[in-house]
């Protein structure tokens, strides 16, 4: 349950935002498309990353069970949530609460450059995510787990010990896949596709608006995913930062740059991050940060935290209703993403 020293989420402000932020992806969206000035496309592209950002983080409240305090509502508010990215709610939890388990560990260390790493894989996965494409890579796995599960099942893509892979990342996240519902995820791909293609024909949207639209959210996604962590210390739990920015782009994004406070505190509703910010440790400004990963990863330093093996503090059991989404909370006893060898090509293991 969500700790008593926590507020309860806003449920009703929650359902409001989404609803008024997914309005607002709508409008953007169309303007971009039907609009003949450039600079009012260029407006509508920026206001659809915006919004889009804005339902992406109403979506990471789901995940983590504080959307609403009734679980049918927080499921359904992240099952809506999701096609918009676009990705399938179950499987943004399993890559998310990965995350919190990997963070800063070898296999999420990017901005790390070891002796040992693939340069070229480095380079891209970090570049990738400056310029958007860490993004494009989200709704091509839905694609894969919908059409092609065997694809993202494949040894070679989850071996850490293949230099390649390790260097890229994502080998975890893809272990974490075998721990979802596989019926309802893959729905969920399938509404992704389902939501995607009734944008185009009810907004008579064309592909280069919509093309236009999503790439300036993948960029500005992409700016704020990783410098919340970049150069921060190798740990678990304080390997990320509380940004300084705008406050009213703070507000808009529902305190999400306040990231040291919500690693600490992965229960903690977005209106109580504020209060949660350790005044005492260096925060860095989101700009300068977005500025100094242009020069590329630096040598590494300190040694890989070990992964944190439990995770029932990550994800609120809200209104005392089943687990959430059908998936077991991490235990000691759970097999964390990596362990469970494969040989071949692996085969669901049910769980």
């Amino acid at each position: 349950m969500i700790p008593g020293h926590l507020p309860a989420p806003p449920g009703a402000l929650n359902l409001a935002l989404l609803a008024g932020h997914i309005a607002g992806v709508v409008t953007a969206a169309w303007l971009a498309a039907h609009a003949e000035a450039w600079w009012l496309v260029a407006l509508a592209a920026a206001w659809f990353a915006l919004s889009n950002h804005a339902v992406f983080i109403l979506m990471h409240e789901a995940v983590h069970g504080i959307f609403h305090r009734r679980r049918w509502i927080n499921e359904l508010a992240g099952t809506v949530a999701a096609p918009w990215f676009p990705h399938a709610f179950s499987l943004q939890r399993a890559f998310h609460l990965s995350h919190h388990r990997n963070n800063r560990t070898d296999a999420e260390f990017f901005d790390g450059m070891a002796p040992h790493d693939h340069r070229l894989m480095k380079y891209w996965q970090w570049y990738g995510i400056l310029v958007g494409e860490y993004w494009l890579r989200v709704p091509v796995c839905c694609l894969l787990w919908l059409l092609a599960p065997w694809v993202l099942r494949r040894a070679m893509l989850r071996d850490p010990g293949l230099q390649r892979i390790r260097s890229f990342g994502g080998h975890d996240m893809l272990w974490s896949i075998e721990r979802v519902p596989v019926l309802r995820s893959r729905l969920e791909c399938l509404l992704m596709v389902v939501v995607q293609f009734g944008l185009f024909v009810i907004l008579d949207l064309t592909w280069w608006s919509w093309l236009l639209c999503y790439a300036a959210f993948a960029v500005h996604w992409g700016s704020l995913q990783y410098a919340s962590h970049a150069w921060s210390e190798r740990s678990v739990r304080d390997g990320a930062w509380d940004l300084r920015t705008w406050a009213p782009l703070r507000l808009w994004l529902l305190n999400y740059p306040l990231h040291l406070a919500h690693h600490r505190q992965p229960l903690a509703p977005w209106i109580a991050l504020p209060g949660l910010v350790d005044q005492t440790r260096q925060r860095p400004g989101w700009l300068r940060q977005w500025l100094s990963m242009w020069r590329g990863p630096r040598p590494t330093w300190g040694a890989s935290p070990a992964p944190e093996r439990t995770g029932s503090e990550w994800l609120a059991p809200v209104s005392g209703d089943t687990p959430v989404s059908g998936d077991t909370p991490v235990s000691d006893d759970t097999p964390v993403s990596g362990d469970t060898p494969v040989s071949g090509d692996a085969t669901p293991s049910g769980r």
